[in-house]
């Protein structure tokens, strides 16, 4: 007769999975009980809040959108600039306003750097924070 230390039998195997049954009605019956209880816990003192009145959103300004074409025109929203001191009376009214519009310029791609340059000059000196340039994005391959 001999003693071995491992047995083959299948009664001493270890259970590898844990039940967790028990544990699941345990946390049902404790949430059950913090929804009971949870109401009269935050039982909140009586107060007289402040009130506010809402004060409307200041619109977005209207942006200025100069197109300036190939052969050197300024338009103003498709109002003809004669020259840059039309426009900077234009570009003067505007650079008071609160809060500032941008201005926008739409050159043609095969208009001389002279006229853009001589609307973004009329622009910083009409006081103008903002300027931008519009161009077309390149098409997609």
């Amino acid at each position: 007769m001999s003693m071995s230390v491992g047995s083959d039998s299948g009664e001493d195997t270890v259970m590898s999975e844990i039940n967790t049954t028990p544990l699941v009605d345990i946390m049902l019956v404790l949430l059950i009980i913090f929804l009971i209880t949870s109401p009269v816990v935050l039982k909140l003192q009586k107060i007289t809040l402040p009130e506010e009145v809402n004060q409307a959103m200041q619109p977005k300004p209207e942006n200025v959108n100069i197109v300036i074409n190939k052969d050197g025109d300024m338009y103003w929203n498709q109002k003809k600039m004669a020259d840059t001191n039309e426009l900077f009376d234009f570009l003067k009214v505007e650079a008071v306003k609160l809060p500032q519009p941008e201005v926008h310029v739409r050159g043609d791609q095969d208009a001389r750097y002279e006229f853009i340059g001589k609307v973004i000059y009329t622009a910083q000196r009409a006081g103008i924070q903002k300027v931008g340039f519009i161009t077309e994005p390149p098409d997609k391959m």
